[in-house]
């Protein structure tokens, strides 16, 4: 989560200076605070599933800032191969336990200092290294599931992070986001806000985007914060005639 400090949201005036550093998200799984893991499979993924499918089967699809994602086990098991990425360790050998999938470690030579857990089996690869180094494995996906990434990367590091989701799509490639709606003057995030506008500056070139739907997600957390309404917002992202 690399970035400058400050980056203001010229759609809502917000001020966002609020940046986490890898330091801080690789501390989050070590100290198990993540609340935002999810124990079961996410009800706008198993909602959308079709829409993410497309009557397709064994497709490539892509988790960014995967943590231990349960999703990936379950459509794995539907025949899909499976490729994540997460600056943190901890929650990617948290995940091969928690679904008792035996795995092997392996280094990769395109990335150095990264490493790869890959199941058995074979259909699940799930990298250890930034999300910003990762195009260097040169792959593209049928599918991505982006349930928690775009709203935990730094504001300041949004384009970027847009730039390679839309440089790993295939042409037939559809791309699931999941955003959080929220009052930004009451939460600095992350998960941060990010609005409508901000969506089409970042993806609309060079996609279609469609809000399919949204979903109330208020907890005791975002009480906690000073919100009183909380909601995941779930988009299609599909490529515009052979641009992305």
């Amino acid at each position: 989560m690399e970035g400058s400090p400050v980056e203001t949201d010229n759609t809502t005036g917000i001020k966002q200076d609020r940046v986490m550093a890898n330091e801080e998200w690789i501390m989050k799984w070590e100290q198990k605070n993540i609340a935002f893991h999810e124990k079961q499979v996410h009800r706008l993924l198993e909602k959308y599933l079709d829409t993410l499918l497309n009557h397709r089967d064994k497709l490539r699809i892509f988790f960014p800032l995967c943590g231990k994602a349960i999703d990936m086990k379950w459509l794995a098991d539907m025949g899909h191969s499976i490729t994540g990425v997460d600056i943190s360790e901890t929650g990617l050998k948290e995940f091969f336990a928690d679904q008792n999938v035996s795995y092997i470690e392996e280094q990769v030579p395109e990335i150095p200092g990264a490493k790869v857990f890959k199941s058995l089996s074979g259909n699940i690869s799930l990298y250890c290294c930034s999300i910003y180094d990762f195009p260097r494995i040169a792959v593209k996906f049928d599918g991505i599931w982006d349930r928690g990434g775009l709203v935990a990367v730094n504001p300041c590091d949004r384009k970027r992070y847009a730039n390679i989701l839309l440089s790993l799509m295939e042409k037939e490639c559809r791309y699931l986001l999941v955003t959080v709606s929220y009052d930004p003057k009451l939460h600095s995030g992350p998960p941060f806000y990010v609005s409508d506008t901000e969506l089409d500056k970042l993806f609309g070139i060079f996609c279609s985007l469609k809000c399919l739907g949204k979903v109330d997600a208020f907890r005791e957390d975002q009480r906690k914060w000073g919100l009183d309404y909380f909601y995941e917002v779930i988009y299609l992202l599909t490529q515009k005639s052979n641009l992305c």
